[in-house]
């Protein structure tokens, strides 16, 4: 695989990648349907889904817009749906559950500005928990996206899966990671870095942190990998046993609640076989806030000085 990350920004935001992948999705096999609720100019599809027949506009209603796309599924489209993520998490949750989950209909849940990324939206469309619900739901599989490319490839993957799928992305620009065209696998660790002396498993936009922390770490003469963790369920616990064993430490970087979120799977996969120290960088128990950011980053913690900070003490309670 290609990792092309080197600092810089891709200048294509992932609000533009929706918009152009989804109507090629939807051009390419008319059993996609994408629907929305009420937020296309935000999220980049209203220029062609207003006017086609595969998008509909569900009006500012995810609860039923839930409801129609396990309607289509059950008749055999392949319906992906959108809202911001607070909308797409809490506030349909139990549609999504009965009538897509437990019945049995496929459908592709986009959740997008969730966590700090909402920044001035603040703490009421600020999602710290929607992993966690996601990943409590039988048969679903749960997707943190870190960049562009790998945008294109999950949302490619996921049409014709069963289950449901959950999305989590951004709608503003990122660090660019893997290269144009590149194939990145569902339900695989991608190792973005080697290391010896700590792996940190991340997801969104804390792999960008994680590579400003490796290259402070390094210059003290610690070194760690790196593993995109993207697909939080099902976690490759396969991956993260080889780490630990390796390095004898893991750090979790994350831009959600440690409860129920990728330092809670990384700690279930590790519990059975292999107990090493475990450190977390993730927000804590709290409500979100506004704020540009770069200021939320600091104040839940979410910044490469966390990271330095806790791979250090990852590494000393090796000793």
């Amino acid at each position: 695989m290609d990792i092309v990350y080197n600092g810089e920004m891709d200048p294509r935001a992932f609000k533009e990648i929706l918009g152009t992948q989804l109507q090629a999705l939807a051009e390419e096999d008319p059993d996609v349907i994408y629907l929305d609720a009420d937020l296309m100019s935000c999220i980049g599809t209203a220029k062609w889904a207003m006017t086609s027949s595969q998008g509909v506009n569900c009006g500012i209603a995810e609860a039923n817009m839930a409801g129609v796309a396990a309607g289509l599924s059950a008749s055999g489209f392949k319906p992906y749906i959108h809202s911001f993520g607070p909308f797409a998490s809490r506030r349909c949750y139990d549609q999504v559950y009965l009538s897509a989950g437990y019945a049995g209909n496929p459908i592709t849940v986009i959740g997008s500005d969730p966590g700090v990324c909402a920044a001035f939206n603040g703490g009421t469309h600020m999602p710290f928990e929607d992993m966690a619900l996601y990943r409590a739901m039988p048969g679903s599989t749960v997707l943190d996206i870190a960049d562009c490319n790998q945008l294109i490839s999950v949302l490619r993957q996921v049409k014709d899966m069963d289950g449901v799928k959950y999305i989590r992305v951004g709608r503003k620009n990122c660090a660019k990671i893997y290269g144009d065209g590149a194939d990145v696998p569902i339900g695989k660790g991608v190792t973005l870095r080697e290391g010896k002396d700590a792996a940190v498993f991340a997801t969104g936009i804390m792999i960008h942190e994680a590579f400003k922390a490796a290259e402070v770490l390094s210059k003290d003469g610690i070194e760690i990998a790196i593993i995109d963790m993207f697909t939080v369920k099902p976690l490759d616990g396969a991956c993260v046993v080889k780490y630990a064993k390796e390095t004898g430490a893991v750090v979790t970087a994350e831009n959600h609640n440690k409860i129920g979120g990728l330092y809670s799977a990384v700690c279930d996969a590790l519990a059975a076989s292999e107990p090493v120290p475990v450190e977390y960088v993730a927000v804590e128990d709290v409500f979100g806030e506004v704020g540009p950011q770069d200021y939320l980053q600091k104040q839940f913690g979410l910044t490469a000085e966390h990271i330095v900070e806790k791979v250090r003490a990852a590494v000393a309670r090796k000793k």
